[in-house]
């Protein structure tokens, strides 16, 4: 069912929701959420497809926020709200409601949103796109228990990672974090199975890809090793080695469908890696709305970190000689070189001084014979 209302109010639209409820058979409301999307029209049906996918494991009330401020002195003072009510298979298993936002309403669309969350129920607000500096301060973020940004849509996505870590409040999160949700199970079950000490790692994947900074960072904040960041082609994360004495754990995924876990003394594994959609990232979000310490501790660790050389205190003479190399900005990459090539630069020193010496005691020689 879809009902268009032009020109109305927040009062209005809650009227025609009930009313769509009650000629649909339901009683009840029978959702556990309400889902504020903040977007324009560009990503607006992307955004909605995804959610209403989502709400199918988390029945909600989805209200799409779109501000059509206008670009002309008349447009920006003409004043209207415009609402799109989508009930039934439209909508998933919730209810939806697009909200189109003109002239100077669109600087106060909490306003329009309060009246029509769902009571008594969590909320949600999620940026698709141009998230705010600070999430939790924007006037639709502070109605929010839970706020969800995606780093990788900004123009400098690692560098957002910073944005993120400086306005960190307790129920922020980010898609990019989401998406490495299958790599630390993987890597903590490994390490389940094959309990070792790690001595360093290596995070490999494109650049400008956040979800391989903060896979580095949480590696970083949980096993306290020096942890190394390689660029590859992709796509996303390609490849973690976790280094120990006794051999190398390796989850290697070249294709970004199924990954290869090697450990020692076991033989290689298939394990599924598969990319996910956005409605699967929303849908796993949408399952905890508590804070995530977890994303904290990982996002505020800084991205200069997995620039440290590998050093094992341990086997001195064993020490890599690392090189920085400078990808695309604003990260960088350490690239190792084996230790073996590093003396090899001292081998001709020793020669000059070998053949100067030999050199000396042939002139010594005559003399010493003609003064006798």
């Amino acid at each position: 069912m879809k009902i268009d209302l032009m020109n109305t109010t927040s009062s209005k639209i809650n009227a025609a929701l009930m009313d769509a409820r009650r000629g649909s058979g339901a009683t009840a409301a029978g959702m556990v959420l309400t889902l504020v999307i903040v977007t324009d029209e560009g990503s607006a049906y992307d955004a909605l497809k995804a959610a209403n996918d989502a709400s199918r494991e988390h029945p909600s009330r989805t209200l799409a926020v779109i501000k059509r401020a206008g670009r002309s002195p008349r447009a920006r003072a003409e004043t209207r709200l415009d609402a799109e009510i989508l009930v039934g298979s439209d909508a998933g298993s919730g209810e939806t409601v697009i909200l189109r936002m003109h002239g100077e309403l669109a600087a106060h669309a909490q306003s329009v949103v309060l009246p029509l969350l769902l009571p008594d129920a969590p909320v949600v607000v999620w940026w698709p796109e141009n998230a705010p500096q600070h999430p939790a301060q924007d006037p639709l973020g502070a109605l929010a228990q839970r706020r969800i940004t995606d780093a990788v849509t900004a123009e400098s996505p690692v560098g957002q990672l910073a944005q993120r870590a400086a306005s960190y409040t307790p129920g922020d999160t980010d898609l990019a974090w989401t998406r490495i949700t299958g790599w630390r199970s993987m890597l903590a079950a490994a390490l389940d199975q094959h309990p070792v000490k790690i001595t360093s790692a290596v995070v490999e994947g494109e650049s400008y890809n956040p979800s391989v900074e903060l896979l580095g960072l949480w590696l970083t904040t949980r096993l306290r090793v020096p942890v190394e960041r390689v660029v590859t082609a992709g796509p996303g994360i390609t490849s973690v080695t976790l280094r120990a004495k006794d051999g190398a754990i390796t989850l290697d995924r070249p294709d970004g469908l199924m990954g290869t876990l090697s450990m020692p003394g076991a033989p290689d594994r298939q394990v599924a890696l598969k990319r996910r959609e956005t409605s699967e990232l929303i849908a796993e979000e949408l399952r905890r709305l508590d804070p995530d310490d977890i994303y904290s501790a990982a996002v505020r660790t800084p991205v200069e970190r997995l620039r440290e050389p590998a050093v094992a205190a341990a086997e001195p003479e064993a020490q890599p000689v690392v090189v920085e190399a400078a990808v695309a900005a604003p990260t960088r990459v350490t690239a190792k070189v084996p230790a073996a090539k590093a003396p090899a630069k001292a081998a001709p020193a020793k020669k000059a001084v070998s053949a100067a010496k030999k050199a000396v005691a042939k002139k010594a020689a005559p003399r010493k014979r003609s003064g006798s």
